[in-house]
């Protein structure tokens, strides 16, 4: 795989605040909810709808305070997820959580550690792209550019490393002419090996001068490349991000 030319990946981190900005930066907590059907067919629905998400922003951890009751807290990394009480016994936990849903189909149950895992990474990967691109072991690879209806996208390939928590090791990244993250395709192999998903990024805010893109919804991908309006299978709203 040839090495990036810097070319898009530095338009996009340009677009969506800025090295500088990010560096100075060292965690965030954002106000998400969270809807779709994908919950009922885990038999996980209510669990996380309404919630705040304290996280790193330079390593994958991340905590659900007040998880289920005010005296719990859910912690997520990629070896590892715990419910703990604020006196900090552990009441349950999950080692290697990624090992635990291989085989998944989309009707398939989780557990309330899958989905504190599931959850975990990908709200971290959501709202840490561009940036974390640039953590070491991640491969990048720009593609050719594509129509989308009246749309010019570009386009990254992005592989994962080895023990980065994650949907699938390979990714296609998509981006507007002015940098910002407008879609994203995957296999999301925790849910289902059987489904590719097109992920849509809209209503771009920025919180502390960091672009977030504030509406994020994940449909089943069509043959075509394109989906259905009842093909959702969830959406996250962010409402809010305070970075610190």
């Amino acid at each position: 795989m040839a090495a990036y030319t810097g070319s898009l990946i530095a338009q996009a981190i340009e677009a969506h605040g800025g090295l500088g900005c990010w560096h100075k930066l060292k965690r965030a907590g954002a106000h998400c909810v969270m809807s779709g059907d994908l919950w009922g067919a885990k038999a996980v629905a209510g669990i996380l709808t309404n919630f705040q998400y304290q996280f790193d922003l330079h390593r994958q951890r991340g905590t659900f305070p007040r998880f289920l009751q005010p005296d719990l807290y859910a912690t997520f990394t990629a070896d590892c997820v715990r419910i703990e009480n604020t006196e900090g016994t552990v009441l349950e936990e999950l080692q290697d959580p990624s090992a635990s849903l291989e085989g998944q189909t989309l009707q398939t149950e989780w557990s309330k550690l899958q989905l504190i895992y599931f959850v975990g990474y990908a709200i971290w990967n959501y709202l840490t792209v561009p940036f974390c691109f640039l953590m070491p072991g991640f491969e990048i690879e720009e593609l050719e550019p594509v129509q989308h209806g009246a749309q010019i996208l570009r386009r990254l390939s992005v592989i994962f490393p080895e023990g980065f928590a994650r949907h699938t090791k390979q990714q296609n990244y998509y981006f507007g002419l002015d940098g910002l993250l407008v879609r994203i395709d995957y296999v999301a192999e925790p849910v289902t090996k059987e489904t590719v998903m097109a992920h849509y990024i809209t209503e771009h805010n920025v919180f502390s001068g960091i672009t977030v893109g504030t509406r994020q919804q994940i449909y089943v991908m069509n043959p075509d490349g394109g989906h259905t309006p009842d093909s959702m299978l969830y959406a996250l709203d962010v409402k809010g991000v305070v970075f610190s």
